[in-house]
């Protein structure tokens, strides 16, 4: 297993007393395996992918263990960690736009992190980006590797993004809601390009959403989370047409009867909200 999370807990203090946002969640990830994590706004997906690449703002308290090939993440220091992310663990961030560095063009963020980790020329780093570019899909990437960010659009925002993320060539791939705020045919292609470079890189991936199409056609596994705390997890097929928890029912059924049938419900479901 690459990925073992196990009986992790966050919390940030507050007058009086402490704020959980994640209380005894565990999970795994094996290699080459997608897993979806779903709920709604608040429900610590997002802190849960920050603590997995050591993002997590200072006044945050941590217990249990985050373990990558067995070695604890939580338990490295800054210098440790800097060599971490990017090289074994990849993010895409949830609003590119804030993400990206708007004095930097499209070429330069990406070749930062070839040239700092692998010692590379400006020329070669330069190449290497160009060829990222192509990869995710960047029309007339020959000239968009000069563009800054405030001169492209949302889904070539999106596209840097992971490009950068892949930069290094990690092993584990988080994406943290990665088609908020697209289009709907911008969402298909960029989810298109996640699911080829999984399959051709072999990367593990977790795919962070409150959309349950998009964890229903990206993911083997589904690990559902309400208020800091994991309900129900397994295969994504089981989790979503025959969720054995309340929560995950409720999910499914809030969802309009031409998306729930999407998902194949379970025809228990059949009788929920339109």
């Amino acid at each position: 297993m690459m990925l073992a999370i196990r009986h992790l807990s966050i919390a940030f203090p507050r007058a009086g007393a402490e704020a959980r946002v994640v209380e005894d969640v565990s999970v795994e990830v094996g290699r080459g395996e997608s897993l979806g994590i779903v709920g709604e706004s608040g429900s610590g997906k997002s802190m849960l992918s920050l603590a997995t690449i050591g993002l997590l703002p200072k006044s945050a308290r941590t217990s249990g263990e985050i373990l990558l090939d067995g070695k604890n993440i939580l338990g490295m220091g800054e210098r440790e960690l800097c060599s971490l992310r990017g090289r074994r663990i990849g993010m895409i961030f949830q609003e590119p736009m804030t993400a990206l560095n708007p004095a930097m063009t499209a070429g330069e963020q990406i070749a930062e992190g070839i040239r700092l980790h692998r010692g590379t020329g400006r020329a070669e780093a330069r190449a290497e980006a160009l060829r990222l570019l192509d990869r995710v899909r960047i029309p007339d990437s020959a000239r968009r590797i000069d563009s800054y960010p405030h001169e492209m659009s949302g889904g070539q925002r999106q596209r840097v993004g992971i490009a950068i993320a892949l930069a290094l060539k990690p092993d584990l791939l988080i994406a943290d809601e990665p088609t908020t705020a697209l289009d709907v045919t911008v969402q298909k292609e960029i989810l298109d390009i996640l699911d080829e470079l999984v399959a051709d890189l072999g990367l593990s991936l977790i795919l962070i959403s409150h959309d349950l199409g998009v964890i229903a056609r990206s993911t083997d596994r589904t690990l559902v989370m309400c208020r800091g705390r994991a309900i129900e997890e397994g295969p994504t097929e089981r989790v979503l047409r025959h969720p054995a928890a309340p929560y995950t029912r409720d999910l499914i059924a809030a969802l309009p009867r031409r998306v729930r049938a999407g998902l194949g419900e379970d025809p228990a479901l059949a009788g929920g909200a339109r």
